[in-house]
């Protein structure tokens, strides 16, 4: 395996899924070469549950971080399960067109561009420009 991909496995150890019981790591890699790792965290309100890119992510962004090359998500699911949709929003309008590789325990592999992932994405290019005020 990869050190990225090893990465999210070690995360996916932390998950918090009680009500799921769908443990998720994720590792994203910064264009420094550095790695922030997340998982999901679940509680009994389900709709303040994170999933393991959006912990990854905000570990990074909150750390200065605001350049990435790749995110490594792993599941012990059958087959390989791409970031939700507020994970691919997030994805999208912080890291751009980065890889998205999705792992399986068995170790089937399936990369894809965030652009295929989230096609016409919404992002600030997509607001009307502010004038001075």
């Amino acid at each position: 395996m990869d050190p990225l991909t090893d990465a999210a496995w070690q995360a996916l150890e932390h998950a918090l899924c009680s009500y799921s019981k769908f443990p998720v790591g994720a590792a994203l890699h910064t264009a420094d070469g550095r790695v922030f790792t997340g998982c999901n965290i679940e509680n009994a309100s389900y709709g303040l549950t994170v999933c393991a890119e959006r912990v990854a992510l905000w570990k990074a962004l909150s750390e200065g971080v605001r350049a990435f090359t790749e995110i490594v998500v792993v599941t012990n699911a059958a087959k390989p399960t791409t970031p939700c949709g507020a994970c691919r929003q997030l994805l999208w309008e912080f890291c751009g067109d980065i890889a998205v590789t999705s792992v399986t325990r068995d170790g089937t592999r399936l990369t894809h561009p965030m652009s295929a992932l989230l096609p016409y994405g919404f992002d600030r290019d997509s607001l009307p420009l502010q004038k001075p005020g």
